[in-house]
This record gives C-alpha cells, structure tokens and sequence, in this order.
C-alpha cells in the first residue's frame, strides 16, 4: 500500500497533532508502508526527511504558532502521478487537505480525513462565533466525499454524527510509556528551575485563550494559603497569552517554554499533580502523557479528556471554567499523600494499556479495507 499524508502541522511545530502524524510517519516505515507526506515549511532550517515534502506557509497573524499552507499544485500533481498513492489521508479542512481533497476527487483516490480541532469553540475565544454556521456547513461540504472520518473521541465523534458529518469511526490516541514514565523524576528538575515548594503543579500546552488559561491563572490566585505557599508552578509551552500571564508576576511560577522528548518527560514524572483546564481538547494527548508519567492530572469535565481521566482513581474532574472546581481538585490531589501516591499508580497502570502499535495497526486495517472496496467496485465496474 502507498498512503499520502496532507497536512498543515508537522514537526519541527511541536502540539498533539504533529507528534501524533510524527508517530504515524514512523510506524508506517516500521510495517514498510511507502509514504508521501506534504507539510507546510515552517523555516529554511526545518529537517529535511525521506518523504515529507514541505510548501511554503505563513503564520496566521492572529496565532503566529499555526500556519496557512500554499501547497505548489504542480509540483505536488507531479510528485503524486510518480508515487501513485492507493489512499490520500487528510488531517486538516484548510489549504494543504484541499489540496488533497482536490487530487483525490480528480484522480479517484479513496480519500480518509481524520478531524483533530473544535474549530467552531476557538471562535468564542476570538470573538468570531459568527462564522459557527458558516464553519459547520464547510465542514459538511469538505468531508462528504470521504470513504471514512476519523474522530480521536467518543465525545468527539458523537459531536460530529449530530452535526450531520457522515461515515465516521475512531482512531484513539497512545502514549510512548517508555519515554514518559515515572522513573524520570529526579531531584535535578528542582535545582534547574530553583524549586523550593513542597509540591509541583504542572501544565503543558499551547498557551492560548482556548486553553481557558484565564481559569488556570484565577485558580493559582484562589488556592487557599495552607496550600498556595507549599506550591511551586511549572508551566510548559508557548502562545501568545505567555507573555500576559507573565506580567502577571504571580508568585513561585517558572515558564520553561518548549520542552521535548526527555526534558518533557522529566517534568512530567517530577510533578506532583498535572493541571488542565481546557474546555476544547477532541482528546488531550498530554493529559494521556501525564498519567504514563505516574502523574495524576485534575482536568475540565469536558471534551475527549473525559474518556482519559477516571474521577478519583487516576485524576480528578472539574466543571468546565470554574475555578473553584479546579482549586478543590488540587487541594484534593495534594491533601493526602498516600492517595496522591496511589493515583499516581493506578494512572501509570491505565496509560500501559494505551499501545501506539496497536492503534496505528487498526488504522492500517481500516486503511486496506478501503483500497480493498475500491478495488472490487473497478473490478465489479469492469
């Protein structure tokens, strides 16, 4: 089988969506499947890589972090007329999956879109909420040439079915249990980030509106002091809101912008509780990294972060955007250190189950059983 991927994220962008088509690439070389994977160019320095073909693209002006792709038609007809993919695979709605969507209609490719963003719950956060409608109709437009949808969540996927999106399934999310595991904690994470505080809270993601930051900064003012001086703040990643919770000058908070790989995986098993706040995740992939870490994580009752956390066993829930939900999770996690301990445990034991193998070989399966009824409809046909 030859598969080609479009999408408008991919490393060196670092966010749950371009790690996971990162890990996608690497299986697929693993089961020997020939791939063809076009990508927006981030900068002149990105990694050159067997396969992955990049476009030029320019940051969008409001969220410089993700980019707007202007794939070379010509240049990407031409490379595909010489791969000659069974299957176009489609991760995003926006200039690069058009492109996608474009050849596949012309050339009769099978065509597979996996959907990873709640777009239409961004807009409330950019005073957009005009363009709902008009997003949800596009989305329609878009995918009903698809032979398969693919949602990471239930939740997700039943969002979709009642918007009127057809031929949808699951493709779920793993960890890699071995790079985030709880043997990466270590005294060393203290000293690097001067940490006196008894207990580490730790959040990692994009540091945006849409990760209801707001409620996260509101729950560090709200906790009470018997916990607020023992507490010292690690908060992981970049945004354009890094800079306002900055100014904030909240006390015991270390910003350590993009960690990756090893040094992510330290800060994740050094902490003692992960905090998530977002109302907007289709899955929360870092949510799944924390608990593989031993590390539970006290979250938003909402999105496809439900269906990682169990409520009192490997986390705790809170009402989506209250703070004192959020605050009376923490207090919960750091109140007993004996059921923290076992949370932390019982966490490590669930992410064990989550195999990427597994997963991406299921998508494999789904991916052969399209190309398969392609095949007998031409032999039918003929």
């Amino acid at each position: 089988m030859k598969i080609a991927l479009f999408t408008d994220t991919f490393p060196p962008q670092v966010n749950g969506v371009s790690l996971t088509l990162q890990r996608w690439a690497e299986h697929m070389e693993r089961r020997q499947v020939e791939t063809r994977i076009f990508v927006p160019r981030c900068t002149q320095e990105d990694p050159e890589a067997p396969g992955v073909l990049r476009s030029l693209s320019v940051p969008l002006f409001f969220y410089p972090e993700h980019r707007l792709s202007f794939p070379n038609p010509f240049f990407i007809r031409r490379e595909l007329r010489e791969f000659r993919p069974d299957l176009i695979h489609v991760t995003t709605p926006f200039n690069m999956g058009l492109m996608g969507l474009h050849i596949a209609k012309k050339e009769g490719i099978p065509l597979v879109a996996s959907y990873h963003t709640h777009f239409d719950r961004y807009l409330q956060y950019y005073r957009l909420q005009f363009l709902s409608s008009w997003i949800w109709n596009y989305m329609r437009w878009f995918h009903e040439s698809c032979e398969l949808l693919l949602a990471p969540s239930d939740e997700t996927k039943q969002l979709l079915e009642n918007k009127g999106l057809p031929r949808l399934d699951l493709w779920r999310r793993g960890v890699d249990t071995e790079l985030f595991c709880p043997s990466r904690a270590n005294h060393a994470f203290r000293r690097r980030y001067h940490i006196e505080g008894q207990h580490v809270l730790l959040y990692v993601g994009r540091m945006a509106p849409e990760k209801d930051l707001d409620v996260l900064a509101g729950a560090m003012k709200k906790l009470p002091g018997s916990f607020r001086d023992q507490v010292h703040w690690v908060l992981v990643g970049d945004g354009p809101m890094r800079e306002e919770l900055e100014a904030e000058k909240l006390p015991h908070i270390t910003f350590t912008g993009t960690l990756r790989g090893e040094a992510l995986a330290e800060a994740y098993a050094s902490a003692d509780a992960f905090v998530f706040p977002s109302t907007t995740e289709t899955f929360g992939n870092v949510v799944l990294e924390s608990l593989a870490a031993g590390t539970p994580a006290v979250v938003a009752r909402a999105g496809g972060v439900k269906e990682i956390v169990e409520h009192g066993r490997t986390g705790w829930f809170a009402s989506p955007r209250s703070v004192d939900g959020l605050v009376e999770g923490i207090c919960h996690l750091l109140g007993n250190s004996e059921r923290l301990r076992w949370m932390g445990k019982e966490a490590r034991r669930m992410a064990l189950e989550q195999s990427w193998d597994q997963i991406f070989d299921r998508l494999l399966f789904r991916y052969e059983a399209i190309v398969e009824r392609k095949t007998a409809r031409h032999a039918h046909a003929g």
